[in-house]
């Protein structure tokens, strides 16, 4: 197994900037001294949201219509948990995709912090208890992106305020359908994988 020190970066160079992502790359020696020029894109770190919401909480939606911007899809028992999902269309792959609520971590903000804004901003709902399942590197022939996990539960009512270029329909999914429907296609690596890791660590 070749180690980092095996490796000599002789370049990096930021070929493109965006408001969202730079991308670039790196001339490098490679460990039997060829050289090689690698590309990247440089990402934010972002967190994907696994909320638990209570059978109490969408019996109270269903009945007073107390979060309209929530739906409770026609045949789900509301006396069970649910997990928070949004439905976006994604126009770089142009597909509406069923997600985790998910976002990006702001300058000093922890991956609870952030877990805790983007749900309430998402989807309306605020919870009480957060905690980071997992941190990991995201799709590292090409990326420079981190990824947290984050558990979110005890939720309340809180305030949605949805970014000028979010357009998101808040959905339920009882628990132990979860993992089944995030596997239907159009299916997204954020979704499975937070999921699985939630399910690994006994939460689902």
């Amino acid at each position: 197994m070749t180690t980092q020190d095996e490796w000599t970066v002789l370049e990096e160079a930021i070929e493109y900037e965006t408001p969202w992502y730079d991308g670039g790359h790196d001339l490098l020696e490679q460990p039997d001294g060829t050289q090689k020029r690698y590309y990247w894109a440089e990402l934010p770190p972002a967190v994907v949201v696994v909320a638990r919401i209570g059978g109490d909480l969408l019996e109270q939606i269903e009945t007073d219509g107390s979060s309209g911007d929530t739906t409770v899809p026609s045949g789900d028992a509301v006396d069970e948990d649910h997990l928070l999902f949004v439905e976006q269309y994604r126009p770089a792959i142009r597909e509406t995709h069923l997600e985790l609520p998910a976002g990006i971590v702001e300058d000093g903000e922890s991956y609870t912090t952030a877990a805790a804004r983007e749900l309430e901003e998402e989807t309306g709902f605020r919870p009480s208890s957060t905690a980071l399942l997992q941190e990991y590197a995201v799709a590292t022939g090409v990326l420079r992106h981190d990824r947290g996990v984050v558990w979110a539960e005890g939720l309340e009512l809180g305030e949605r305020e949805l970014d000028n270029n979010e357009f998101l329909e808040v959905t339920t999914v009882p628990v132990g359908e979860a993992i089944e429907r995030s596997r239907e296609q159009p299916a997204n690596d954020s979704t499975m994988s937070a999921l699985l890791l939630a399910k690994e660590d006994g939460l689902l």
